[in-house]
């Protein structure tokens, strides 16, 4: 009895304490590492302030849930923020935090909310989808930092509510309000390369694309043209989609089929 006594107190409670020393260290630590990351890589592929509330990692379960999550305006526009995501959650292989690729099975981004505002000839959201290719070319990882790749299974967008701010126009409203449909990645990383500034950008060419879809017929032509020209460039469509979009992006239902052939989707 003595034996199992003094085996306890000097071998099996230590290991025990340190397990969770450990375990604690790893969640103040990892929760932290992990949301400078995101708010560095997204800010610098976006070309605009990125900023996270909290991020709550549950290494148990495998589970991050990313909170107060924003996208602040390009300067000149009254509104603070573009974009603001109450919350975000991410089912993750835990055991790939410490590899190179970091695989994660789910990741939802629900009750998104957009704030398009009108500024003369543009409008916020366009001026970043023309500063992404600059922005994402800026932070690529230099030679000997790359960093960690992300492989996704699953990405979904839902509930993502935008609310258009139009110039002041006599007898007409200047706030247009959308909610866009719901958009599904796969397999995203299962091809080539995948940094978290990467699919920053590539979720904000997403919810521009479901803008210009279901804005057309809703927002001003010129608006829906903008917003079409610029995912051409930021996505770098070659030419003969390009006078596709162009030749169709009028109003209605030409627009709304012009953006799908701007982006390769089925007619």
């Amino acid at each position: 009895m003595k034996t199992k006594k003094v085996v306890l107190n000097y071998v099996v409670l230590p290991i025990v304490i340190l397990l969770v020393v450990i375990i604690a260290a790893f969640y103040l630590v990892g929760t932290s590492l992990i949301k400078s990351g995101v708010e560095k890589a997204a800010s610098s592929a976006l070309g605009v302030p990125v900023t996270i509330k909290s991020i709550d990692l549950s290494i148990l379960r495998g589970h991050v849930a990313i909170k107060g999550l924003v996208v602040k305006n390009p300067p000149g526009y009254a509104n603070a923020t573009l974009l603001e995501l109450g919350e975000a959650t991410v089912n993750l292989d835990i055991g790939s935090l410490m590899s190179d690729t970091v695989k994660i099975q789910l990741t939802k981004l629900d009750g998104m909310k957009l704030t398009i505002e009108q500024k003369g000839l543009s409008n916020n959201l366009k001026e970043i989808l023309d500063n992404l290719p600059k922005a994402e070319k800026k932070a690529e990882p230099k030679p000997g930092e790359e960093g960690k790749n992300l492989l996704i299974n699953h990405l979904e967008i839902t509930n993502t509510n935008v609310m258009v701010k139009l110039l002041p126009i006599p007898g007409k409203s200047d706030t247009v309000s959308l909610k866009l449909d719901p958009i599904i990645m796969e397999n995203l990383g299962a091809d080539k390369k995948l940094s978290i500034g990467m699919l920053a950008a590539k979720v904000f060419k997403a919810i521009a694309t479901g803008v210009a879809k279901q804005g057309a017929g809703v927002l001003p032509d010129e608006m829906v043209k903008g917003i079409g020209s610029s995912l051409e460039k930021a996505t770098e469509i070659g030419k003969a989609a390009t006078e596709e979009g162009k030749k169709a992006i009028e109003s209605g239902k030409e627009a709304v089929e012009g953006i799908k052939g701007l982006l390769g989707g089925k007619k």
